[in-house]
């Protein structure tokens, strides 16, 4: 695994990660437990996020603090990344949320964007990439491609599953930026699926 790939180890996103995995998960529970994995991912992607001192007054007395310094977007990629955005603003109220919308050609596997309302100034400090699965890397990197033309410096990339595929397209084009998931799976079938993995995440997240 490379330095830029961290793998959450955590016995409670195991849990939740074997009921995703399970074909037998109706949608309303693969949508709780895909929730509750993401805010585990999510703890972990952010977990050293830039910090500065701040003064704050208790009931009892005055105290030294951190809090976070400067702006955090989340950009969920539609659809079946806003399963991360509800757990991102759990633990981050103040964060943005820039949509980017792609879907995948079924005939060339290439990502096509369909909706992107990211500003032309102004970029945030750190940007949050949420896609439940990092397959072929192909919607991923054209959606860090933007945040980098948008000016963002901090961009990481938080994922339930990544497959070793995706990892290398995102190494060999984003170098910088790193991943953050529970799994790493096999590999890609033939129809660029990830094997074991859990199916369509968009599919089972909205019984579709």
């Amino acid at each position: 695994m490379s330095d830029n790939v961290t793998v959450l180890r955590h016995a409670v996103a195991d849990h939740h990660l074997a009921y995703v995995r399970d074909a037998r998960t109706t949608p309303a529970e693969f949508r709780c437990r895909m929730k509750a994995l993401a805010g585990l991912i999510l703890s972990e992607a952010t977990r050293d996020l830039t910090q500065r001192p701040t003064e704050v007054t208790t009931p009892l007395e005055t105290m030294q603090c951190q809090t976070l310094v400067g702006r955090i977007a989340a950009v969920p990629i539609l659809r079946a990344g806003l399963v991360f955005v509800d757990p991102l603003l759990e633990i981050i109220p103040e964060a943005e949320v820039r949509h980017m919308g792609m879907y995948r050609d079924e005939a060339t596997a290439r990502p096509v964007q369909y909706y992107n309302k990211l500003p032309d100034s102004d970029p945030p400090a750190t940007a949050l990439v949420l896609d439940p699965m990092l397959a072929t890397g192909g919607s991923a990197v054209e959606a860090i491609q933007a945040l980098e033309q948008w000016g963002v410096d901090d961009i990481r990339i938080a994922v339930v599953i990544a497959v070793p595929e995706g990892i290398a397209r995102l190494r060999k084009h984003c170098p910088a930026v790193r991943i953050f998931c529970s799994a790493c799976d096999r590999e890609l079938s033939d129809q660029n699926f990830i094997l074991p993995g859990l199916g369509d995440a968009g599919d089972r997240l909205f019984a579709t």
